[in-house]
């Protein structure tokens, strides 16, 4: 595989930190969950498409049947992503939440062996093991096994397997097309089909006040555009649990966030957990990097 001229690590890195905002702009929103995940999806839309008009329009007449179908079931899978986790803040805390959508490796690790059938090593299970640990410890005052609570657990652990799939399908067809027009092609069918849901659930799409709309771009701008997108970027370099084990810093980010924009307290479990965190990822991280530098050493 050709070497990417950008260090992919440090692109995953900005797209982590921007997806830690996604949480602290749907609590400011007023609007239902499906309707602020429709927005969302459909300003990423719109401010992508000058960029694909004019420049890569073209591509669409390479795109295999099955690129066409897997990018299709992506998009599918961000939607309901967005949909179950935006709603499952409905029922449980800002923090179990974001937790348990951000346990992927979980997925990840089982996912990317019986796809692609790539071997974790002894190191990387264990990191990821360890910053799991750490993302339980940031919200372990927060989990409450019991009536709604419990509802939003589960909704938001579906969410963490639903994004997961999309990264799988995503590593596969980033292979062959370009960053912008894979992109579009999933934001476009994520937008349609949180459009049908939208209807679906009588939800309104209008009016709602300033804020939310402000919500609604900011969402499509930082953690899209900025987060998901370079996630799409670094899918071509950076297997699925790679990537999955960096989102587990999101919960991180997202208090960190909340303390200075939303004045939420920080207790000392979330701190620990942080540094926890940060710990496992940086292990994973050296893990990845030893494994690749060795690989290249058999290919040469």
């Amino acid at each position: 595989m050709e070497e990417s001229k950008i260090n992919p690590y440090f692109v995953l890195a900005v797209g982590v930190i921007s997806v830690s905002t996604s949480a602290i702009f749907v609590k400011l929103s007023s609007a239902p969950s499906g309707v602020i995940a429709f927005y969302r999806l459909l300003f990423s839309v719109l401010l992508m498409l000058p960029i694909f008009l004019t420049k890569y329009v073209s591509e669409f007449r390479h795109i295999t049947k099955k690129d066409w179908f897997f990018s299709a079931i992506a998009g599918v899978l961000l939607a309901f992503h967005f949909i179950l986790w935006f709603e499952s803040l409905n029922y449980t805390s800002v923090a179990s939440s974001t937790v348990l959508v951000t346990l992927q490796p979980l997925f990840a690790f089982v996912g990317t062996y019986f796809f692609f059938k790539e071997k974790s090593s002894s190191m990387a299970i264990i990191s990821g093991i360890i910053a799991i640990a750490g993302s339980v410890l940031i919200s372990w005052g927060d989990f409450r096994i019991s009536g709604n609570a419990l509802i939003g657990d589960l909704l938001a652990l579906i969410a963490c397997a639903l994004i997961t799939a999309y990264l799988l399908f995503g590593q596969d067809v980033r292979k062959r097309l370009s960053l912008i027009t894979y992109t579009f092609v999933v934001y476009f069918m994520s937008s349609i089909t949180l459009l049908i849901y939208v209807l679906a659930a009588g939800q309104p799409l209008f009016p709602y006040p300033k804020q939310d709309w402000v919500c609604f771009i900011l969402l499509a701008l930082i953690p899209n555009l900025l987060g998901h997108t370079l996630f799409n970027w670094s899918i071509k370099w950076l297997s699925t649990s790679t990537i999955s084990m960096a989102i587990l810093f999101e919960p991180v980010g997202a208090a960190i966030l909340a303390y200075y924009l939303l004045e939420e307290n920080v207790v000392w479990t979330q701190v620990l957990g942080g540094l926890i965190v940060i710990g496992g990822i940086l292990l994973f991280v050296m893990s990845e990097r030893k494994k690749a530098k060795l690989n290249r050493i058999v290919e040469k």
